[in-house]
């Protein structure tokens, strides 16, 4: 059974400067590729926005869920900020970077619901996730979606590593507590996802 101690919880991670730094880091990332709203492949639309960097951006739409080298607009993806890469040397390999670095934002009602990172070709690399702006909560649950779930606060500079047996746990967010966090004007959350496709 998959339990909350299986997801390697950094809290704090990131001090408050280094948090402002990345988010005007992402802000070059959204002018080169502008977030958009996903569709999923059912035509519903999710209530994150979202954005890539990297080799690789994870999309969705009627063609299904899936990575794509270059932003719906058809230019490449940018590159990842250092900063966000440091995080990875730091906490994952110094050796082997990631493809991928899916930037969401989470506004005011927005959420995400229970799902698992099963897109990538080799499940062996974890999924680092970097929490920025106002706190989410941060449900997770087990390899099937029907087992029992648990809840923890991420804060910004909040870091989780999923490795092991959380990388194909099923997790998401139930809700943000918008305006809790002064880092980003007009409120809501960035989380950073970082991912070895190939």
């Amino acid at each position: 059974m998959i339990t909350l101690k299986d997801f390697e919880i950094h809290k704090a991670y990131l001090p408050p400067a280094a948090q402002a730094a990345m988010v005007e880091d992402l802000r070059e990332v959204a002018r080169a590729a502008p977030f958009f709203a996903p569709l999923t492949p059912w035509g519903k639309p999710m209530s994150v926005r979202m954005t890539s960097a990297g080799r690789y951006g994870w999309i969705t739409g009627r063609g299904g869920y899936r990575y794509e080298p270059r932003h719906p607009d058809g230019q490449p993806w940018p590159p990842i900020p250092e900063a966000v890469l440091v995080v990875w040397r730091d906490l994952v390999s110094a050796t082997r970077a990631p493809d991928c670095c899916l930037v969401n934002f989470y506004g005011e009602k927005a959420r995400m619901g229970l799902h698992r990172d099963a897109d990538e070709a080799d499940f062996g690399w974890p999924v680092l996730s970097i929490s920025l702006g106002d706190p989410g909560l941060f449900r997770v649950g087990g390899l099937e979606r029907g087992d029992p779930t648990a809840s923890v606060l991420l804060e910004s500079g909040d870091v989780v590593v999923m490795a092991g047996p959380a990388r194909r746990a099923y997790h998401g967010i139930d809700r943000i507590r918008f305006g809790a966090s002064r880092l980003l004007p007009g409120g809501g959350r960035i989380n950073l996802t970082l991912r070895v496709v190939d």
